[in-house]
């Protein structure tokens, strides 16, 4: 054992009395002369040692006063056979402090940051409820705490520690099956135990270089994805070969000899819904309808006397679903009132302050667009390039925010920002279609719009198409992707997006080309925009499907 000393504490006992007590801590904890830390602080949690007590659980709830419904730590049961040889596994589930933590590195506020002792904490204060970083935590350690309405998680009992005492859970696990030190100091217990014992780790393909270590840990309990829900937790559900049939479908599977189910665990519900999704829909046509203008006003396809459309309709437009974007991009924060710290306290490395600095620049170049074309009559050539360069990086900059969701495997595919380019050129094409034939803007004008249309059509559904097909980067994707194409997804994705908002659309137009018909090119333009309205809902949805715990 390392070297520990005795730290004077009190807590309040049974009838509020004080009792007065000592916590042997470890010597790493320990500063120095100048009241520095010098560990790198992390947990080792021995489950051939854990009994499924929840003593943890309620221990760190009682010390941080986590509310009903949430955890800062749980404890998951998984049960692996079938009768009679069955077997009942523990897991304890909480934040690993990772050394490269990519819930820092999106938080968009720097609410939550890296002490120098190597704990991961957080800043409610700061904090504006995007909940991104539950989008960025592969191991589901972080939820938005319903009194302050902000992100919270584990933080190692930052507060215990700097009063050099040990984390509330330790202190009272029975079995002594939770162990914390310095993993730099090679004399501390927790480094021994990782530098000599069989240690695992949760999902360390992820990069995150976590810092919670189980030892005796059942593999299937570090894979959730592997694993299935049971509808219910009774042992006589689970016999299904009690009266002499042979078991069958879910029933078989469950039977299996291997098998693992799962029997008790938290509730986790997906963090974003149908505003993230909206919210892509109308960024795409903010970020397409001058994109669509530009290269209508740059390949010469506009017709004489279309500058209401071009000039003022165009960017009237944008400005005007740019500001349903903002507006929605607020309305999904848990606090509100603090979006304005994007510019006041931002995470340079985070791409939702990226997102918001393009936005307002392209809001700019949007608004200059409708001032030359309001009162000139004409648009700089300058200015519609350098419009439409950032509606290009106002469209494609969501790939590389989805990138830092790590957790979401369906969202990290290599071909997403084409896709949001590609959406772009869908969305905005569509409304300069129905805004042409509502402007009785020329021929020639709706004609070009429609072979945009038509094109961004066929490219968009070929690209979904391939990387559906292709074979997957990771579990996570292929049941994520089976979810779009074959699961509970599959009718609204074949019917709605594929066959009434691609093919449908694009059958139309091709007649409307043909015939110059602008009415069915208006409807294929309605089409076009319901059928990317429906596949943003769906790829937000799928892509949160998949179990992270």
């Amino acid at each position: 054992m390392a070297q520990r000393r005795g730290t004077p504490a009190e807590v309040r006992g049974a009838g509020n009395r004080t009792l007065h007590f000592s916590i042997r801590l470890p010597k790493a904890l320990v500063k120095d002369g100048k009241g520095d830390l010098r560990v790198r602080y992390g947990f080792v949690i021995d489950q051939d040692r854990c009994i499924g007590c929840h003593a943890c659980t309620v221990a760190c709830k009682e010390e941080h006063n986590v509310a009903v419904g949430v955890f800062r730590t749980w404890v998951k049961y998984i049960e692996k056979g079938a009768y009679p040889n069955v077997s009942r596994h523990f897991g304890v589930m909480r934040c690993n402090h990772c050394d490269a933590a990519p819930c820092i590195e999106i938080c968009p506020t720097s609410a939550l940051f890296k002490r120098d002792n190597g704990i991961v904490d957080f800043d409610n204060s700061r904090c504006i409820g995007c909940k991104s970083c539950m989008q960025a935590c592969p191991y589901d350690a972080l939820y938005i705490d319903p009194a302050t309405s902000t992100a919270a998680k584990c933080n190692f009992c930052a507060h215990r520690v700097e009063a050099n005492i040990e984390p509330a859970c330790v202190i009272v696990c029975p079995t002594q099956a939770i162990v914390t030190g310095d993993l730099d100091d090679p004399q501390s217990r927790v480094s021994r135990i990782v530098a000599t014992g069989k240690v695992a780790t949760r999902k360390p393909h992820k990069g995150t270089q976590p810092k919670l270590f189980y030892v005796g840990i059942e593999g299937d309990l570090l894979a959730p994805s592997m694993m299935r829900p049971e509808p219910s937790a009774m042992w006589a559900d689970h016999n299904p070969l009690s009266d002499g049939r042979p078991a069958t479908g879910d029933d078989a599977r469950s039977a299996a000899p291997g098998s693992a189910r799962i029997v008790y665990d938290v509730a986790r519900a997906a963090p974003w819904g149908a505003i993230p999704a909206a919210y892509l829909w109308t960024k795409s046509i903010a970020a397409g309808v001058p994109l669509a203008a530009a290269l209508l006003l740059g390949l010469g396809g506009a017709a004489a006397g279309d500058e209401l459309l071009l000039g003022v309709a165009s960017p009237l437009l944008a400005l005007g679903f740019l500001a349903a974007t903002v507006v929605l991009l607020i309305a999904d924060l848990k606090q509100p009132w603090r979006f304005y710290y994007l510019i006041t306290k931002p995470n340079l490395r985070s791409w939702l302050v990226w997102g918001a600095y393009i936005l307002m620049i392209y809001g700019a170049l949007a608004l200059g667009w409708f001032a030359c074309g309001f009162f000139l009559g004409s648009i700089p050539p300058a200015l519609a390039i350098a419009a439409a360069a950032f509606a290009i990086c106002s469209a494609c900059y969501s790939a590389f925010l989805f990138a830092q969701a790590k957790a979401r495997d369906l969202w990290q595919s290599p071909v997403f920002i084409w896709h949001l380019l590609v959406q772009a050129l869908i969305g905005g094409a569509a409304l300069l279609i129905i805004a042409a034939v509502a402007l009785g803007a020329g021929p020639a004008t709706i004609f070009a719009a429609a072979r945009i249309l038509l094109a961004a059509l066929a490219i968009g559904l070929v690209m979904i198409l391939i990387e559906l097909a292709l074979p997957p980067m990771s579990e996570d994707f292929r049941r994520a992707a089976d979810l779009i194409s074959r699961g509970e997804l599959s009718v609204r994705f074949w019917l709605a997006v594929v066959l009434i908002g691609t093919i449908v659309p694009g059958g139309l137009l091709a007649v409307g080309l043909a015939e110059r018909t602008r009415a069915l090119m208006a409807a294929a333009a309605l089409l076009g925009l319901m059928g990317l309205w429906v596949f943003e809902n769906i790829f937000i949805k799928a892509g949160q499907a998949v179990p992270l715990s």
